[in-house]
């Protein structure tokens, strides 16, 4: 018999977030991208009756532990998706760690799935973490001038990644709003 998957509630999500020295600013992120990363499953659910979503507590906890290794990375400069993602799985949490470890960037962009109506804790939380920045919701544009500014190091190489990655994120958003009874700009308004 196949065991249920861990997935930490609401309250183990926030000691979490204690015990890992979660700055102040990054938790109100994270619980920001949570309330939107919420709001996209809801209305996915909402236009889609009977089928099939993103559990709600992977989605939550997903993105309330997005930013798990942040604090730790700020000076330094690691992989913060990576190292977040270890700490998931040391914790017990391997679906989890999934979604941490793919927030930045997603290893698979299923175009068919995403046509069909379908999307993961993966892609809800990674969305929802390009339209927040610090704490308040942003366009996409406004996102990836801040990503810019603050990673791209003035490296046009890296510069040029980083904007690949948002193009891709542009086309993610235009199919996930053909399934939701919202435009993009009202994503965070309720």
């Amino acid at each position: 018999m196949e065991e249920e998957p861990r997935i930490p509630g609401l309250a183990e999500c926030l000691q979490l977030m204690q015990d890992h020295a979660m700055l102040a600013n990054i938790r109100r992120h994270s619980l920001v991208v949570a309330r939107l990363a919420i709001q996209l499953l809801q209305g996915l659910s909402d236009m889609q009756p009977g089928k099939p979503q993103a559990g709600m507590e992977l989605v939550l906890a997903g993105a309330l532990l997005h930013d798990i290794a942040k604090t730790p990375c700020l000076n330094t400069k690691c992989d913060h998706a990576k190292i977040g993602a270890d700490i998931c799985l040391k914790e017990g949490y391997p679906e989890v760690a999934a979604v941490v470890g793919q927030h930045v960037r997603l290893s698979v962009f299923d175009v068919a799935g995403y046509e069909a109506g379908r999307f993961s804790a993966l892609e809800l939380v990674h969305y929802a973490d390009k339209r927040v920045r610090h704490h308040t919701v942003v366009s996409l544009d406004e996102r990836l001038d801040y990503i810019l500014e603050r990673y791209g190091d003035n490296n046009p190489e890296r510069c040029q990644a980083i904007e690949l990655h948002f193009q891709q994120c542009a086309r993610l958003e235009r199919l996930l709003f053909r399934w939701l009874p919202f435009p993009p700009q009202e994503l965070g308004i309720s």
